[in-house]
């Protein structure tokens, strides 16, 4: 009987150290399985992995690692559903916004949450997504929201421009007077550190508020 090797603990020292982008692909792979099995060890499977990886569409990753040997459903499906998380968190990045609803794909996610977030899109001169930050949780207001929080993390982006948006949990897009009153703080900020704000959305489930599609303190024109 084969001793199933744990993950090598340097891999896990090495993430913990230096961040995750440090670890090349296998031991990003080993972090995902976290141990190998009776028919090989860790960095033997993460090996097998990329090589499969490498080679295979993303609607075929899991049928091609069950297709080989000691690599089963529970493996496969760990590896599928990492690259899948990775795929929705990152999809955003360097999507042209041209208009309120192109934005709404990349936060409908926060939707569903029951506590509202407030998020801030930083986009490029072309106005690409460069990120997407969550700046608060809970109600917003004009002291939990602070134009220096915003204007930090754009500035550290080098952003040309950003999008504010936050989600209603009540499932009710409509602006409060608190929603209002935010926006119109980093409005008056935003002139003052020469970074537009473009939009301010709010999304539920199933719709969304646009501030400039409705003519609230900005023009569509």
């Amino acid at each position: 009987m084969k001793m199933v090797i744990k993950n090598n603990p340097d891999v896990r020292e090495k993430a913990l150290e230096h961040g995750m982008s440090y670890p090349y692909d296998e031991e990003l792979i080993m972090l995902i399985l976290g141990s190998g099995n009776k028919e090989m060890s860790v960095d033997v499977m993460a090996r097998k992995i990329r090589d499969v990886l490498d080679e295979s569409n993303s609607e075929e990753v899991v049928q091609n690692l069950m297709a080989v040997k000691g690599i089963g459903a529970g493996k496969a499906l760990a590896v599928a559903a990492a690259l899948e998380l990775g795929k929705r968190r990152n999809g955003h990045l360097k999507k042209k916004i041209s208009c309120p609803s192109d934005i709404v794909p990349f936060v409908r996610n926060y939707a569903v949450s029951n506590k509202e977030h407030f998020l801030m899109i930083t986009l490029d001169g072309g106005y690409k997504i460069i990120q997407i930050h969550v700046v608060s949780v809970g109600t917003l207001n004009r002291s939990l929201i602070h134009p220096r929080e915003i204007f930090s993390e754009a500035i550290k982006d080098n952003a040309t421009a950003l999008i504010l948006c936050h989600n209603h949990p009540s499932g009710e897009c409509m602006p409060s007077n608190d929603d209002i009153a935010a926006t119109r703080n980093l409005l008056e900020a935003s002139v003052i550190m020469g970074i537009d704000i473009l939009d301010h959305i709010i999304v539920a489930c199933d719709n969304y508020y646009s501030f400039v599609e409705n003519d609230l303190l900005f023009s569509s024109s």
